[in-house]
């Protein structure tokens, strides 16, 4: 009896271990999985890619020299998919570069950001933590304020490596920036389809032998995680145009096609080199740039300029001002425009 009674407890053990042991490989091993499949279901536009949206004949683009803060304020409520940024830090390289409070300054055009976000939004801030001045704005100090007095949701910070750089002696030479991702909320548009990197025939094959991934997405290539190994920008790059803080097309391309998608709004209020705005044109987007600096405009013809002698035939629409800009989306959605 005394056998027996063992034997069935031990059975109930064993069952109960079981149990808990699927339990356990439910919420480590396949919660992801369910989830993904849960929201592939779910007809919200979190869960779209590019492959379900129709690429506009023509981008409308819109170039304005003005303060940022001016420009932001003409922006209707929720109508920006994306904005990409490289603001200024207070190195006093240049009159539009000198601020007598940054942060306060810097909360203007981010409290801005936030209304003219939609809701699906992305905002990407370039920049860095290495400047040692007090004095000086930097990443950490935007980040701060991001936190304690806005609604953004931090997502990733993404770590821009480069092998080549300038030389230093009293500390370790930097070779990286830093990119900071937030979103107005959790449902915010990611489309990691359209940036995946190819898998070698090697790798691919090793991968595929991995119970943990999924095959379907493994065939599409690997995620390119937050540290991207892209080159700076030198003298001799054939994409350059004079502009002294250019960011390499490859970043903004793999930042537009993950973070908006086509036909939505791309916004660039420290616009610069105007790459922003070639890279929109190229891929389907819709882009609004403003920019203190009236340079910006020669910079930005460079780069159609350039743009027309690449593979790219893209078509766009030049306006002069927000309204227009507006006024021409509406009628395309109308059907008025091709």
């Amino acid at each position: 009896m005394i056998g027996t009674n063992i034997v069935q407890f031990a059975g109930i053990y064993l069952m109960r271990k079981r149990k808990m042991m699927a339990i356990h490989n439910k919420s480590h091993s396949n919660h992801a999985l369910m989830t993904l499949n849960k929201m592939r279901k779910e007809n919200t536009l979190k869960n779209k890619t590019a492959i379900d949206f129709d690429i506009p004949k023509k981008s409308v683009v819109c170039l304005k020299i003005m303060d940022c803060c001016d420009f932001l304020k003409k922006i209707p409520d929720g109508s920006i998919q994306l904005i990409c940024i490289d603001p200024p830090y207070n190195l006093e390289l240049a009159g539009w570069d000198i601020y007598e409070d940054y942060i306060e300054w810097a909360s203007k055009w981010l409290d801005e950001a936030y209304r003219v976000l939609a809701d699906s939004g992305n905002m990407v801030i370039f920049g860095g933590i290495q400047f040692r001045d007090a004095k000086s704005g930097d990443l950490i100090d935007i980040i701060q304020y991001i936190r304690k007095h806005t609604k953004f949701k931090l997502i990733n910070t993404i770590i821009w490596h480069y092998k080549n750089g300038m030389s230093a002696h009293r500390y370790f030479a930097n070779r990286h920036e830093e990119i900071v991702w937030v979103a107005k909320t959790n449902n915010y548009y990611f489309d990691l389809d359209s940036v995946r990197v190819p898998y070698t025939d090697e790798q691919l094959k090793l991968a595929l032998k991995d119970k943990r991934l999924n095959p379907e997405n493994t065939k599409k290539g690997k995620n390119p995680t937050n540290v991207w190994e892209i080159g700076r920008l030198n003298g001799n790059s054939k994409e350059r145009v004079g502009h002294p803080t250019q960011k390499p097309v490859e970043i903004i391309e793999r930042l537009v096609k993950a973070l908006s998608y086509p036909g939505s709004l791309v916004l660039d209020f420290f616009a610069g080199s105007g790459t922003t705005g070639r890279v929109c044109i190229e891929h389907g987007r819709h882009c609004l740039m403003c920019d203190k600096d009236i340079t910006t405009e020669n910079f930005f013809q460079k780069n159609l300029d350039l743009m027309g002698r690449g593979l790219f035939n893209a078509d766009y629409i030049m306006v002069d001002n927000i309204k227009d800009f507006f006024a021409i989306l509406k009628s395309k959605e109308e059907g008025g425009v091709g």
